[in-house]
């Protein structure tokens, strides 16, 4: 991380480490932490709550990557700092609602569909500055930037990135006060911090293959 950002410009401390946990257990997740990691990334709901449970004694930062559905918003509003994948309207309103008032509001970012594709989570690129616009004035989340996961094994590791970057900028220009891109993983980070990635997460590189 700290070669990729340099190589790009930047501070060391602009690229914040998110480290994937989805899958391991508890146990892997208090050694992270031990070695210094403060945040961490889940994808599948109960299995985190289990782990945030579990681990209740220390001082973590919960990050919930990808799509949410509306079943999910209110424990996701009340166990996370973060929400990674917000690509609905009525996502982001629950969120707002269900988001206890003893805490600070919920960080969001709006997840872009860089690729285009039908299969693929996000919003298009042309539908991000209305969502945008509309989180931002919702009361209980702080709307913090955008987020991807594009295609793997493409050509051009630093293409949607850099698309991303772009419309990134797009919006900030559009007077959105933006602070965060979350992109990269493993294979690509060094990439996604050439083009201005704030927050990578890496799962496999740190926890090892999962099963």
């Amino acid at each position: 991380m700290a070669t990729a950002a340099q190589s790009a410009g930047r501070p060391v401390e602009s690229v914040h480490l998110i480290a994937v946990s989805k899958t391991f257990g508890a146990d892997a997740v208090r050694e992270a932490h031990n070695a210094g990691q403060i945040a961490f990334g889940e994808n599948y709901l109960q299995e985190a709550l289990t782990k945030i449970e579990a681990l209740h004694d220390l001082p973590l930062e919960w990050h919930f990557i990808g799509p949410i559905q509306s079943n999910k918003t209110a424990d996701i509003a009340a166990h996370f700092s973060w929400a990674h994948g917000v690509e609905r309207e009525k996502i982001a309103r629950r969120l707002s609602e269900q988001r206890p008032a003893h805490l600070p509001p919920l960080n969001v970012c709006v997840q872009v569909n860089v690729s285009g594709e039908a299969s693929k989570s996000g919003v298009r690129a042309d539908e991000a500055l209305a969502l945008c616009e509309t989180l931002a004035g919702l009361p209980r989340l702080r709307l913090r930037g955008l987020m991807t996961i594009p295609e793997p094994d493409r050509a051009d590791a630093r293409a949607p990135y850099k698309y991303l970057r772009e419309l990134f900028e797009s919006l900030r220009r559009s007077g959105l006060e933006l602070d965060t891109l979350s992109a990269g993983m493993s294979d690509d980070f060094e990439a996604a911090i050439a083009e201005g990635a704030t927050h990578i997460r890496i799962g496999t590189a740190l926890f090892g293959k999962r099963t």
